[in-house]
């Protein structure tokens, strides 16, 4: 029984965002939402909740229907609530207090802490804010459930505790996911939505088969394109030599003929329909200067603190050569972000590290999670031009091609999306020039299509980096080699799948 419809649905802004949806959502459906950074994902879920009026089509709703819906940020309102208020006040006014007990039963499911519960929101990592989102929207015991990007700000062992969640909701209750992250859509999804300004296509496939299902499709249009492109060529050359045989003769069959040859043509070029081109959101291209040195970084059992001093783990002896691609494996907390920031300043000042010996031709590509190598109130043409001496007409130049249009790149770089700062970020480190990347979750803010950019230039260069990253697709894909951190030690492991296995487990 299908409880959404949709039927021709589309929503415009500048341009078609999608247009021509049809879509049920129904029990048992688990529905991934797939698009581009700023493609109308989020558009299509505030459809669904009732919230945003669509430009063209009809929405259909079973009578009754209770939406939960899990956005991407925390309105302000709830900033100074607790954990544990901020789900509570989700409760209709005449079960606020007869059936609080539902708050406990949500936040035990989610296994959130006692002491988080009085916690105020602001005080909580972004990761507890999103359980906190999607306990307040579960505790209505809503019919269907919208999350917009939910692992965002969520760790290994947090997005392993959610796909549990999700897959031990009863069955008949569907769940509508807009995100990202490519594993995370294939262990929580039965169906898949590719949303596009035209021809939306959905499989009932979980994200990768989907995704190969549709390349498939989209191959075979583009061959039967080409076919009847060729096909109208033909007939039209025809009509033009009959025209003017038609012409030279006076014959009339001959024009007759030659008007239903150019009529044929012109069905068959309206008829045929066009290879799905997605509009790039702007190009991620890297760079490799390159080096002679075979080792870049030398570990003579370095060790790793705590700022007070505490021992986090020590390095032993370590190298890390030109062409490696190394990811920091490790459980929240061990010192992974630590060994980044003591790697960055051992490179940044030589020296200045104990028992880490840098080869003084390294240069280094350094990008954090923050994205704070680029300041929010600098412009992005202002960082460009200045950074890297470009001159303001290939400024602009680059920063088109990086997908920050002309109208935003003398705007403040805070009011960009996440999606364009990344690709500003990416722009930043190809202009560096480095033969050493430093990366800590590059792919937080990356849609798919960026995230697989970065996989193929890191690999096409053949980077030497080292990663940091909560992204098992991007891991699986890019990785040489594997650090875990664990007891107190750094050890190399040959794949990361027991860690990811070990974390699944105890969902932390």
């Amino acid at each position: 029984m299908a409880l959404i419809s949709l039927k021709s649905l589309g929503v415009s802004m500048s341009a078609p965002l999608f247009s021509n949806l049809d879509l049920t959502i129904g029990a048992g459906d688990r529905l991934g939402i797939v698009a581009a950074n700023g493609r109308g994902k989020s558009t299509l879920l505030r459809c669904l909740t009732g919230e945003l009026e669509p430009t063209s089509g009809d929405i259909t709703r079973t009578r009754g229907l209770r939406v939960g819906h899990v956005e991407q940020s925390v309105p302000d309102r709830l900033l100074d609530r607790t954990f544990h208020r901020v789900v509570a006040d989700a409760l209709p006014p005449e079960q606020a207090d007869s059936e609080l007990w539902r708050v406990d039963v949500v936040l035990d499911s989610l296994d959130v802490a006692e002491a988080m519960r009085d916690r105020p929101m602001r005080a909580l990592s972004g990761g507890w804010q999103r359980l906190a989102l999607i306990a307040r929207a579960w505790v209505t015991d809503p019919d269907v459930l919208l999350l917009d990007e939910p692992t965002n700000h969520l760790d290994l062992g947090k997005i392993s505790q959610l796909e549990t969640w999700l897959n031990a909701l009863p069955r008949e209750a569907p769940v509508v996911i807009a995100s990202h992250d490519r594993a995370f859509l294939d262990a929580t999804t039965n169906r898949t939505l590719f949303l596009r300004p035209e021809q939306s296509t959905v499989f009932a496939l979980p994200y990768s088969r989907a995704r190969q299902a549709l390349d498939e499709a989209d191959a075979s249009t583009a061959r039967k394109f080409e076919r009847d492109m060729k096909v109208a060529q033909q007939l039209r050359r025809q009509a033009a030599k009959l025209n003017n045989i038609g012409i030279n003769s006076g014959s009339d069959l001959l024009t007759v003929k030659t008007r239903q040859l150019k009529e044929r043509a012109e069905k068959l070029e309206d008829a045929a329909v066009a290879a799905h081109r997605e509009r790039s959101a702007g190009a991620i291209r890297l760079a490799n200067r390159g080096t002679h040195a075979k080792v870049l970084i030398t570990f003579e059992d370095a060790a790793i603190e705590t700022p007070d001093g505490t021992l986090l783990f020590r390095t032993g002896k370590r190298h890390i050569c030109q062409d490696d691609r190394i990811v920091l494996l490790g459980r929240n907390g061990v010192g992974k972000s630590r060994l980044i920031a003591m790697i960055r300043n051992a490179i940044v000042e030589p020296g200045s590290v104990a028992n880490v010996k840098v080869t003084p031709s390294t240069v280094l590509g350094y990008a954090d999670q923050g994205l704070s190598g680029i300041g929010a109130d600098d412009t992005p043409l202002a960082m460009i031009s200045r950074r890297f001496d470009v001159g303001e007409q290939r400024a602009r130049s680059l920063l088109a091609g990086a997908g920050v249009a002309i109208e935003m790149q003398e705007r403040a770089i805070g009011l960009l999306s996440g999606g364009q700062r990344a690709r500003l970020m990416m722009l930043a480190l190809r202009l560096a020039n480095p033969n050493f990347y430093l990366l800590d979750e590059p792919t937080n803010h990356l849609d798919i299509d960026g995230q697989e950019a970065l996989e193929a230039e890191l690999l096409e260069h053949q980077a030497s980096c080292v990663l940091a990253s909560h992204d098992r697709s991007f891991i699986r894909a890019v990785a040489s080699r594997f650090w875990l951190i664990d007891r107190r030690r750094l050890v190399e492991v040959d794949d990361p799948e027991e860690f990811f296995r070990q974390v699944a487990e105890t969902g932390g």
